[in-house]
């Protein structure tokens, strides 16, 4: 191998991979291991700008052993999830050569390698935002690239799953559907696009983080007591999502948002119905996030058609997908009527695409307080508000698929020596 003679050389690889939203909803494993859902579900890819995981992969002569940092802190690497993504992308490893480096590595040199990983979410992690399927894709994605893996997205997202089951959706931008496969194996259970994120590009999205705290009861654990407990998860996994799958594909193929947003919103409450059928029964949503579901259904049942759809994984906060740029804004504002925020600091109150709360007519917290009282609610009733209940507001829209970032500086490990910057 080239390059045995100075046993400094780093090669680097950097990527940028989205976080998604699942519209319906997986929970449930039939098997533990390989992560193989009980369902097929479908996702929104959100746009890596405002929501993603940048991940930089590095393998050096020098590296004596794996090591990983997230978000600036080193973690261990020894969790079977860990194990499995490594050991199947090394097993499809390719020649790779760097001839800036003077660097040639045979595919059967990659067992004898070290890797050095550094992860960064631009968002919180563990909050119920899915950051473990952002972080494992983009760890299999990047790792892919700096290994020469000749395997496509579909083939990498079975890879994914195997970190964590939605990661394998965050392989691809706009719609994506996680097939759970009938294989034991799992070889047929990974994640097709269904449509890309220009399809219906006039949504708008709109995420009220209501807590960053990490959540009581771990997704993991969550799923297994209500796979062994749930008579509805049972019910839901035969009977309900087939059909629903169906018709949210229709949905999402024909840009029919009357459909698209029963859907979702009946997917996350019968999701939640699930966490309290289990047993002990778990609580993922909080006051607020039942206070914005009744703000959002008693507004579509005002209008002609609904203006947004709701869906909330397994935390309190609340996503919110507006059908298009006009109803986007009225949603903000009924937002922003009813969470104020704590302190006159709007600027990190409301984050992502800033413009949104332009277009609605914020540009200072006089704004806000001058916001009349939504019209669907009856005059006779004063409205509550409810300061400081919402920690800030991310502005976004369906996004692209993982990117390689060739920009040096873009990189969180060191080009010299593989540690962190």
């Amino acid at each position: 191998m080239a390059g045995d003679s100075q046993q400094n050389w780093v090669v680097m690889v950097t990527a940028q991979t989205p976080t998604n939203i699942a519209v319906i909803k997986y929970w449930g494993k039939r098997d533990e291991t390989l992560i193989l859902p009980v369902n097929d579900s479908i996702s929104v890819t959100l746009d890596p700008t405002h929501l993603c995981t940048t991940t930089t992969v590095s393998v050096s002569p020098s590296f004596q052993q794996d090591r990983m940092w997230l978000n600036g802190k080193e973690i261990s690497l020894s969790g079977g999830r860990f194990q499995s993504c490594l050991r199947e992308i090394r097993a499809r490893a390719c020649d790779v050569e760097d001839d800036k480096k003077g660097v040639k590595i045979s595919k059967e040199d990659w067992s004898k390698f070290h890797v050095h990983i550094a992860s960064y979410n631009n968002f919180p992690t563990a909050a119920g935002l899915a950051s473990s399927a952002a972080g494992f894709a983009c760890l299999v994605y990047a790792l892919g690239k700096l290994m020469n893996v000749k395997e496509d997205e579909s083939q990498l997202s079975a890879i994914a799953r195997q970190g964590s089951g939605s990661a394998c959706r965050s392989l691809f931008g706009g719609f994506v559907k996680w097939i759970m496969g009938k294989e034991k194996n799992g070889s047929d259970s990974l994640a097709v696009q269904l449509a890309d994120e220009k399809h219906w590009d006039e949504l708008v999205i709109v995420i009220a983080v209501v807590s960053s705290r990490q959540k009581e009861t771990s997704s993991t654990s969550g799923m297994r007591e209500s796979v062994e407990t749930s008579l509805l998860l049972q019910h839901r996994a035969k009977e309900v999502v087939p059909k629903r799958i169906l018709q949210m594909e229709e949905a999402i193929r024909n840009r029919d948002f009357a459909s698209f947003s029963q859907l979702t919103c009946t997917d996350s409450n019968q999701f939640h119905a699930v966490c309290l059928d289990t047993s002990p029964p778990i609580f993922y949503m909080n006051d607020t996030s039942h206070r914005i579901i009744s703000i959002v259904e008693k507004w579509n049942r005002s209008e002609e058609a609904p203006q947004v759809a709701y869906t909330f994984d397994a935390g309190p906060n609340a996503v919110l997908i507006a059908r298009n740029r006009k109803a986007a804004t009225l949603l903000i504002q009924r937002l922003l009527y009813y969470f104020p925020p704590n302190s006159d600091d709007l600027d990190s109150y409301i984050i992502g695409d800033k413009s949104l709360a332009k277009d609605a007519g914020i540009n200072g917290i006089q704004d806000i307080e001058g916001l009349p009282a939504p019209p669907e609610i009856k005059d006779n009733i004063p409205s509550q508000k409810y300061k400081g209940d919402v920690s800030y507001f991310i502005c976004t829209r369906p996004g692209k698929g993982p990117v390689l970032l060739t920009d040096d500086s873009q990189a969180l490990l060191n080009i010299e020596n593989g540690l962190p910057k």
